[in-house]
């Protein structure tokens, strides 16, 4: 049933279908889709409708009248305001198989390619504290929750230490807790916190540009030893040098810890300088047996302890005998490429960011990998007729792009290429699925194998093998 208050369009008693994209549930009523915040499947609801359009709503539960048998007890205080683990209301088990029918959605509706059976989904055995690599904004405008604005708390403190609140660029969660990284990075986070509002030092203004304060990056690989990157945007030298010498003297685990000035309007600082402040320029991950050097612009699988499970389906499906030319497009620091090494002839390492291959030569040498070589430079420019007339054919090649999918001239370079095969990984099927559209017109999919790597989040990974038509 249908009612309006207050020029609201309030929906009562409505079946939750169905998961959507970006955490969201998926409701219909009389034939319109209906996307929900906060809901899960077999939840019956009572929905406040946000957006109308000719096509869908959009719309957030007032109030829950039936419970899914499906789901879970949230673990963290800040769930339904922090958008970083969307789906801690649902078990895990259910998690996977949704995030499994997400695969094959994108794939079909998308990429409308013709599929193989789909492997069942790999789940992550963590499921909490596995993320080895955390990014944190200062705001001096932090995100006031529903509860702190009807108890008049948040008059109190307007700053924040945490993530963007959910659709929004100019607000910051102010964090207390997150289960998706170890100690000491909660404690780490917090400390800096209150150290810069006992030294009134000012958090970063997302809409103005200034203040001293604008972000900090934690990683911590599985063998324990921990990366700390200071952004600034004020460059007070004496200022940051407290603040660095503060983690420095009451942080003495901290293996490698950094800071880098970035004026420009973003936040990124591949192309910044990065200054170290105290102990060694990189910090050690493993892969089974295997050692990798992680500078502060080098890119990692995000999920160490999964990451094993991801490259050794990529391996498998290689399925290399010694013999084989692999080139490994996007190798970041050459995780893949090292991992397959010892069952190639060759490996051949394209990546953007020159400190990664730096990395990855490193990587290989500290493994005793004779067999690679890499290349820094935009794939889109490097994978040419011309780099191809001075390196061996490949028999394989494997693709690891970022969430925006492989760019149109690489894809069109794949097909004039046309090796025998392609082990595509992808942290975003729906651009994945983009690619496979374009690379159909020569190769057939004999493989797709869904892989968590980020619990209660909607996001999954992606391995598919493409074979060249005969």
């Amino acid at each position: 049933m249908m009612t309006r208050k207050r020029k609201e369009i309030l929906l009562e008693k409505v079946k939750i279908t169905d998961f959507a994209a970006e955490g969201k549930s998926i409701a219909k009523l009389d034939g319109q889709v209906i996307f929900v915040q906060k809901a899960v499947p077999q939840d019956v609801a009572d929905l406040r409708v946000i957006k109308k359009k000719s096509k869908f709503m959009e719309a957030k539960v007032t109030q829950i009248h039936e419970y899914s048998p499906l789901r879970a007890k949230p673990f963290c205080q800040h769930f339904g305001e922090c958008g970083g683990c969307q789906w801690q209301n649902l078990q895990y088990e259910y998690q996977i198989l949704f995030k499994q029918q997400q695969v094959v959605d994108n794939l079909t509706r998308i990429g409308k390619v013709e599929l193989p059976e789909i492997q069942p989904i790999l789940g992550s055995k963590k499921i909490q504290y596995y993320r080895n690599k955390l990014n944190f904004t200062f705001s001096n405008q932090r995100w006031f929750t529903e509860e702190e604005i009807n108890s008049d708390k948040f008059l109190e403190e307007e700053v924040g230490l945490g993530f963007y609140a959910p659709q929004r660029f100019d607000k910051v969660l102010d964090l207390k807790e997150c289960h998706l990284q170890a100690e000491p990075s909660n404690t780490i986070r917090l400390a800096l916190r209150k150290f810069a509002l006992e030294n009134n030092l000012t958090f970063f203004d997302l809409m103005l540009h200034k203040g001293l304060l604008r972000n900090l990056v934690i990683r911590i690989t599985s063998i324990g030893e921990i990366m700390v990157i200071v952004q600034f945007y004020e460059n007070n030298k004496e200022q940051i040098l407290s603040v660095m010498d503060f983690l420095k003297n009451h942080f003495p685990e901290i293996t490698s810890l950094y800071y880098v000035i970035n004026q420009k309007p973003n936040d990124t600082y591949q192309d910044q300088e990065m200054i170290l402040h105290w102990g060694k320029p990189h910090i050690t991950e493993y892969i089974e047996d295997l050692q990798f050097r992680i500078s502060p612009k080098s890119f990692f699988q995000t999920n160490s302890y999964q990451v094993a499970v991801l490259y050794n389906k990529v391996r498998e499906f290689a399925n290399l005998s010694g013999k084989e030319i692999v080139y490994d497009l996007y190798t970041g620091t050459g995780s893949i490429a090292c991992f397959v090494a010892k069952n190639a002839k060759e490996v051949i390492g394209i990546e953007y960011v020159p400190e990664a291959i730096e990395d990855a030569k490193i990587n290989a040498q500290l493994n005793g990998i004779t067999n690679t070589s890499f290349y820094a430079g935009d794939i889109a420019d490097m994978l040419n007729e011309d780099f191809l007339s001075k390196h061996p054919f490949p028999d394989v090649i494997i693709t690891d792009p970022p969430r925006a999918g492989m760019h149109p001239d690489v894809v069109g370079m794949l097909l004039r290429i046309a090796c025998p095969k392609i082990v595509y990984v992808s942290c975003n099927p729906a651009t994945q699925a983009r690619d496979l559209a374009i690379l159909d017109e020569k190769y057939k999919i004999t493989v797709v194998q869904p892989v968590d790597m980020f619990p209660h989040t909607h996001h999954v990974e992606n391995i598919v093998v493409l074979e060249l038509r005969k």
